[in-house]
């Protein structure tokens, strides 16, 4: 009636084959070139023996979130690190956790530390540790306690602080085979997910309450906490809270890739 053909609007989608070793390769070229744009790395696919166009390509690089840093410091010889020029985004839930400080004080002036720990895929916020003092020891308790009660992720991403990048930890997590991601010194945005979350607590809660005592800290956090998974909407889930989305989201439709 409204002239369609009718092979356009039964069209299904075709996924070529090689996708997911493009993919690798691709990403794996980015890492090893860090200035090269997607056109160059379009030829040197071709070069190695790959059939593919530029807009495949181009497809695919920003749907991995590369790119090519305007600025290039000057680094050592072995400068690449897993989180900075290729921006790992999350996939599926469990597969990158983000984790990050922030502070805070008391009605009477005592600093107090916040641990923040959070899935970027479901955007849920999965703990939330306040003390006076947080180390190195307090981070792995609270990640062990993590992976009891919810598995272990692929990758976690944090900056480049004393206690996320601690021998300790640095071990443990090698023993459970977690792959850490650090960002650049100085380059909060590459923790984008994180930091967006600090900066909601920041603005609906610290800014807005006087906390009498560390205890008072503690309880309304992990409250605000609780708001935050359960009835606060969020942009990025058109809306609706975190946890609802996190429990509806069924493993099959998520088809992890291998990443390096």
């Amino acid at each position: 009636m409204i002239g369609q053909p009718r092979s356009t609007q039964r069209y299904d989608k075709q996924v070529p084959e090689d996708e997911a070793l493009l993919r690798l390769r691709i990403i794996e070229l980015a890492s090893q070139y860090g200035r090269y744009g997607y056109r160059r790395v379009t030829v040197l696919l071709r070069n190695e023996g790959w059939i593919v166009n530029h807009k495949r390509v181009q497809r695919i690089w920003r749907e991995k979130g590369l790119k090519v840093p305007q600025k290039q410091p000057k680094r050592g010889r072995l400068w690449l690190n897993d989180g900075s020029l290729v921006r790992l985004r999350p996939l599926f839930p469990k597969h990158v956790w983000s984790y990050d400080f922030m502070e805070d004080r008391t009605h009477n002036g005592v600093k107090f530390r916040i641990l923040n720990v959070i899935d970027e895929y479901t955007r849920e916020c999965l703990a939330i540790k306040v003390n006076r003092g947080l180390k190195s020891h307090d981070v792995v308790e609270v990640l062990t306690d993590l992976f009891i009660q919810r598995g272990i992720p692929v990758h976690i991403r944090s900056d480049n602080g004393p206690e996320f990048i601690a021998k300790r930890v640095r071990d443990w997590l090698e023993r459970l085979q977690v792959r850490p991601l650090y960002i650049e010194p100085g380059s909060p945005w590459e923790n984008g997910y994180i930091e967006s979350f600090n900066g909601k607590m920041r603005d609906e809660l610290l800014n807005g309450e006087i906390f009498y005592s560390l205890k008072e800290a503690q309880v309304l956090i992990e409250m605000w906490r609780q708001h935050y998974n359960t009835v606060r909407p969020h942009s990025s889930l058109g809306y609706y809270p975190p946890v609802p989305a996190a429990i509806l989201v069924q493993p099959s439709q998520f088809q992890p890739v291998g990443l390096s």
